[in-house]
């Protein structure tokens, strides 16, 4: 019996729970010549709610995590690439004839893969250019499989080269044979690309922001989960005790599910299932949070303290008081340089985005 949760990759068939109003939406999306902008915090499942509906959809799909690219140039030679993978070569030779700058296009001889490259004094953004061309042409000479292209962390693209987005907005405004998908975890900066009138991107696609999954539909798949190992009101007990800690987060509910699963299975049934697998989790992680705990500063330190202890609201005089913080706008500036790091989450308040981490400063705080 395989355990029936799920974490750290890409999630879909039977691990995949709910998110059907959201593939839906996106399916809707990719029908019309729209594009789409899928907004929310990291490990939310933007991926895996892309992945699902992309697969059912007969389209060549070209994703690329942009913070793993490191200029305009790599850009081009990272998407071509990926094209590769589900192109024979013969079939985009000629197509790749017509760029201006030719790649060099090798083997690897210790993996057999294939490798591309530009020469280092070309210029990127005609390189990105050709490369966006090539991507048209294919949905154009195919309209029933136009390509989808990903643009996983999409806010990087500032980081790669100056008026890179201006550049890239001027190139895909001409072109209408494919649908562009760009995922953000950092929701002030993508707002900003999207949602600014001077930005280049203003307006570019529908925007969505993709939230945590409704309790209700969350304990339903992690009790029949539980099921195949025990009784309903076991199995019930679980998933309530399981979404209570880490308030319905997709990937940190995926993860305590499965550690619990497991137990539950080596050890049987026990009133304490949940709370073991937590301590177990949040030890396992201990060294981890050690080193990003000497990271921050002596004030996040104490906003953090604050989200942990629940001392209230971080603009309010008993939390700023308890933590011993001397203004609001201190706070609040602590609060955003935690949410663009991904540390710290707007739900219905701010919290930890890491509920095994909160339990780890609790656990320090006590000194247990």
């Amino acid at each position: 019996m395989n355990n029936p949760f799920k974490f750290g990759t890409i999630v879909d068939g039977e691990y995949f729970t709910d998110r059907v109003a959201e593939q839906e939406k996106v399916r809707e999306i990719l029908a019309s010549e729209n594009h789409l902008i899928l907004i929310s915090p990291r490990r939310f499942g933007k991926t895996s709610l892309v992945q699902k509906v992309t697969k059912g959809l007969s389209r060549p799909v070209f994703q690329l995590n942009l913070q793993l690219v490191t200029g305009t140039a790599d850009f081009a030679a990272r998407l071509l690439w990926i094209m590769l993978q589900q192109y024979p070569m013969e079939r985009l030779k000629h197509l790749i004839t017509h760029f201006r700058f030719i790649p060099t296009i090798s083997t690897n001889p210790m993996t057999d893969g294939i490798e591309v490259s530009f020469q280092p004094s070309m210029d990127g953004f005609i390189l990105l250019e050709d490369v966006f061309t090539l991507i048209d042409k294919l949905g154009m000479k195919n309209p029933h499989k136009k390509p989808i292209v990903v643009l996983d962390e999409f806010q990087e693209i500032h980081t790669l080269d100056k008026n890179l987005d201006k550049k890239l907005r001027s190139i895909l405004q001409t072109y209408n044979h494919a649908n562009y998908i760009f995922l953000g975890s950092q929701e002030s900066m993508m707002q900003e690309i999207f949602e600014k009138k001077k930005s280049p991107f203003y307006h570019f696609g529908y925007l969505m922001k993709l939230g945590k999954i409704p309790q209700d539909n969350f304990y339903e798949f992690l009790k029949n989960g539980f099921l195949l190992l025990g009784e309903d009101m076991d199995a019930e007990t679980i998933g309530r005790s399981i979404l209570s800690f880490t308030n319905c987060h997709p990937y940190y509910t995926q993860q305590l599910a499965y550690q619990t699963w497991n137990n539950w299975k080596q050890n049987g049934y026990s009133d304490t299932l949940v709370e073991t697998a937590i301590t177990e989790l949040t030890h396992v992680h201990d060294m981890d949070y050690e080193r990003l705990w000497s990271t921050f500063n002596k004030t996040d330190k104490k906003v953090l303290i604050g989200l942990t202890m629940q001392m209230g609201t971080p603009s309010s005089l008993p939390f700023l008081q308890a933590v011993g913080i001397d203004s609001p706008s201190t706070a609040f500036s602590s609060l955003k340089r935690l949410g663009q790091q991904g540390y710290v989450i707007r739900n219905e308040g701010y919290e930890l985005d890491d509920p095994f981490f909160r339990r780890w400063i609790e656990v320090k705080r006590e000194g247990r």
